[in-house]
């Protein structure tokens, strides 16, 4: 089996260098116990600063993608790479030594189409910690699951066309419940893996107010505006994802 793995990268040199380091820990972990090749592919999103540098210099394969939609930015990644098993890591998200490991685990099983990671976010401030335990518990009970770690077979992927290029939010969470449906539709399954979490940076809800990350992370205000560009311009232009 080869696996790929894909990371999005908007000037990320402050946080790519972690996640890299991350994934090479999970690598040799899991090449100790299993004969499988991963590849990392860093799609660069036409970053001003030295995020390609960094990855390279950590082995990464680098491409690049000057549209500013991370749909299109991950299904670049995805064209890009040869693995069977096709997994998305956020360039700002850190990994447990296990984590390929657990997703080998369930892709072993034939009719599971792919799945998602539990996250665990470290906010510095209180009130944001409550309110990410909310959305976690929100999240479970709903079925729902972020892009910072999600996995799916390749011919799953391109029978799905990817992620949605129309959508500038959003676009992990419709791919997932998309993925669902399809396994559903073929009698299969997703793999939701909770015994691990992945780490993503906090920095937004560190940095934004309390009043900003109620909104902007409002699922009825990324419902209405994800198909707007300009309604998420902080997030494409002005500075790391």
């Amino acid at each position: 089996m080869l696996i790929s793995v894909i990371i999005p990268a908007f000037n990320e040199e402050d946080y790519i260098g972690e996640t890299l380091a991350s994934l090479k820990r999970a690598t040799d972990f899991l090449r100790a116990k299993e004969i499988v090749s991963v590849e990392i592919i860093v799609v660069d999103n036409d970053s001003a600063d030295s995020t390609a540098r960094v990855a390279r210099d950590f082995g990464a394969n680098v491409v690049r993608e000057t549209s500013h939609n991370v749909a299109e930015v991950r299904n670049t990644g995805a064209e890009s790479a040869g693995g069977d098993c096709l997994v998305f890591v956020d360039a700002d998200t850190t990994v447990p030594d296990e984590l390929l490991r657990r997703v080998v685990d369930a892709m072993a099983e034939p009719t599971c189409v792919g799945g998602a990671v539990d996250t665990d976010y470290r906010p510095a401030k209180l009130t944001s910690k409550i309110y990410l335990r909310l959305w976690r518990v929100v999240g479970k009970m709903t079925g729902m699951a972020q892009g910072a770690t999600q996995f799916c077979r390749r011919d799953v992927f391109f029978a799905l066309k990817g992620y949605d290029e129309t959508l500038f939010m959003g676009e992990d969470v419709d791919f997932y419940w998309r993925l669902k449906r399809l396994a559903r539709r073929r009698k299969g399954g997703v793999s939701f893996i909770e015994d691990v979490q992945v780490v993503p940076s906090a920095r937004r809800f560190d940095r934004w107010g309390l009043w900003r990350t109620l909104i902007w992370t409002n699922p009825l205000v990324i419902l209405m505006f994800r198909r707007r560009k300009k309604a998420w311009r902080g997030w494409y232009e002005a500075g790391p994802r």
